[in-house]
């Protein structure tokens, strides 16, 4: 297989994974997947992703933290989340919420069940292991772009050694109290988690894929 076949595989097969095996995932395994991630593109090679990875007890501590958060906390977010949203962006948002609804036979109506499997969120959806990223307030919105670079690597390395990701902006929602759980530092913004471990293929969950716009969606051909 070429290499750009390898990575067109390995695009097309990485999902949301939201139902992990509780295996904890090797080490070295980690360290090698933050590495990759590391080469990411960062504007003047900043490299701004500070990030707080967890195992074990650890992992477990911060799943009832974030989910104490959920049942009873004031949200207070780092970064302002999308005030709406319209159009394409708002079909593809409805499509993926319903295909995720009826993977796990919640009915359109159940707002209980719905409410129930949002929480899945702050409970890291079962996963061993949280990989907490922070970027430094002073960089703005690139050092925002440097850290999504930084996710989407860490996502398909992950994927290449089999192990399943979900990046979480939902934790965010609660930066406050991610802050004080890992006594980040006060000059870096809480910006994402991505919940990972290898993948539980047989649960329902983990059966539905997102599809993808056509080019002409997104792409003003100019000449």
């Amino acid at each position: 297989m070429s290499p750009h076949a390898a990575l067109q595989a390995l695009l097309h097969a990485r999902h949301s994974c939201r139902a992990f095996r509780p295996d904890p995932v090797p080490q070295d395994t980690i360290a090698q997947i933050l590495l990759d991630a590391g080469r990411a593109p960062s504007w003047c090679n900043a490299q701004p992703w500070k990030v707080t990875v967890t195992s074990g007890a650890e992992t477990d501590a911060f799943r009832a933290t974030m989910a104490q958060a959920f049942d009873s906390g004031a949200p207070a977010p780092d970064y302002p989340f999308p005030e709406t949203y319209t159009g394409a962006h708002q079909k593809r948002r409805r499509t993926c919420g319903m295909q995720l609804y009826e993977a796990v036979g919640i009915g359109r109506g159940d707002r209980d069940a719905r409410a129930q499997q949002m929480r899945e969120n702050y409970t890291l959806f079962g996963a061993p292991h949280v990989a907490v990223i922070s970027c430094p307030k002073e960089l703005g919105p690139y050092g925002v772009l440097d850290c999504g670079g930084f996710i989407t690597a860490f996502c398909l390395s992950a994927k290449a050694q089999g192990i399943g990701t979900v990046p979480q902006a939902a934790l965010s929602l609660f930066s406050d109290v991610v802050r004080r759980h890992f006594d980040i530092a006060e000059d870096y913004n809480m910006l994402a988690a991505i919940s990972f471990g290898f993948p539980d293929d047989a649960a329902a969950i983990n059966t539905f894929r997102t599809e993808r716009a056509a080019l002409d969606e997104f792409v003003d051909w100019r000449g």
